[in-house]
């Protein structure tokens, strides 16, 4: 072995040598790949080139598997560390559907019984150039069971407002019944409907105060037809409180606003929450957009209810007042308010809960029991919250001075 080659190996002897003193944790007397390499003849610079690059391919090798064989051994002590915690799998995640979309099944199994279609034939009479004619008209809604005798709620508009020539009601077993309108009112689009049966299912009312927008909703009803009876659809509630008004200046609140499907036939049908209670009457769409339906809340109908229940129809109690909103009294006799809102009293009835109260005309309504109050239709609302010989604070300005006044309402009579 000439000179070159005796340093050429004692240079790479220092370099292993130099990486176990770096390194002196690890014992490399078992790692069999590192071998002196077999020195030939060759030109001095690239043997001395070759060697260098050799030695350097191994040392990295080296490292390599040592943070390979770190890495291994720390995953199997850290596997030993928690080998006594049990293994989770796919099979062993329960899945809870009652909250999730499938809701909405629960909600129809419970309640879909309840729903019934409404189908009303009116005779409509008009006059022609050969005189007074007659055509018939059918329409279609949806409605809801509230009492086993057969006490159905809908709107007033499915009803005809009262004016209709017969009343079908379909139940779920496929049978029909002729209905019989109890009561309603178009100012809050609410009516009671009663069939001659028995022993029926009855739907569950929930508590609309409670609602929270953004929480699920159910519509159930009789889209376009009754071939598509008791359709389920699903959404949230939208909004609460809001207010619509319809083309012949009918103004309804307020009202709940839900993105679950309702279209023409649905009118009168339950909206239900995720227990499947009702918890609004569907009344109108917005039919230029998408996702914009509103409902009655059930809380508005409830006493409506139980009184047509008991009694066989609803008897409101009354002011007895006639008036005009602000906006309207100004425009039609040119007199300038100082109240921005409320109910001008243009006269008052003899022996009416208002003249025995001390209202007088000219006194301005402009809240009942802290209720904001803009328009009649909503002292109309407001009253049927009321039973009779109840007590109620009328807040009114008079002679622009702010007053409270306190009426013991009476039942309405019937020549009012």
């Amino acid at each position: 072995m000439n000179d070159n080659e005796r340093n050429i190996n004692n240079d790479f002897d220092r370099e292993i040598n130099s990486f176990q003193e770096e390194t002196p944790s690890r014992d490399y007397s078992d790692i069999n790949f590192i071998m002196k390499p077999e020195i030939k003849k060759t030109k001095k610079r690239k043997r001395k080139s070759l060697i260098g690059y050799i030695a350097v391919a191994l040392v990295a090798a080296i490292i390599g598997g040592i943070s390979g064989s770190y890495i291994a051994i720390s995953k199997i002590d850290e596997i030993t560390r928690n080998q006594d915690r049990p293994l989770v799998t796919a099979q062993d995640v329960n899945i809870n559907l009652s909250d999730d979309i499938y809701f909405a099944a629960a909600v129809a199994e419970k309640s879909q019984k309840t729903v019934v279609g409404i189908t009303t034939d009116v005779v409509q009479r008009y006059n022609t150039f050969w005189g007074p004619q007659m055509r018939p008209a059918r329409s279609m809604g949806s409605g809801f069971i509230v009492d086993s005798s057969g006490y159905i709620v809908t709107n007033s508009h499915v009803v005809g407002d009262g004016q209709y020539d017969s009343i079908t009601v379909s139940l779920i077993d496929g049978s029909t019944e002729v209905g019989e309108v109890l009561w309603y009112d178009s100012t809050l689009d609410l009516a009671v409907v009663k069939i001659n049966r028995t022993g029926l299912p009855v739907a569950e009312l929930g508590d609309s105060d409670k609602l929270m927008v953004g929480e699920p909703a159910v519509a159930i009803g009789n889209p376009m037809t009754l071939d598509l009876e008791r359709t389920v659809t699903q959404g949230i509630i939208s909004g609460l409180n809001r207010t619509i008004q319809f083309d012949n200046g009918t103004v309804i609140e307020p009202l709940i606003q839900t993105d679950a499907s309702i279209n023409s036939g649905n009118s009168g049908g339950p909206l239900f929450n995720a227990k499947g209670q009702v918890i609004g009457i569907n009344t109108a769409k917005i039919n230029s957009a998408e996702g914009l339906g509103f409902s009655i809340p059930i809380n508005t109908a409830k006493p409506i209810i139980e009184q047509v229940i008991r009694d066989g129809t609803f008897k409101t109690v009354y002011v007895g007042i006639r008036g005009m909103d602000v906006e309207t009294f100004k425009m039609v006799y040119g007199v300038d308010l100082t109240a921005e809102y409320g109910v001008v009293i243009i006269e008052t009835v003899k022996n009416s809960p208002a003249t025995e109260a001390g209202l007088q005309p000219n006194d301005i309504i402009i809240a009942i029991d802290g209720k904001k109050i803009e328009n009649m239709p909503d002292v109309q609302r407001k009253l049927y919250e009321y039973k009779e010989n109840d007590k109620s604070q009328f807040t009114i300005l008079r002679n622009g001075q702010e007053m409270n006044i306190t009426l013991t309402l009476k039942i309405q009579p019937a020549e009012f």
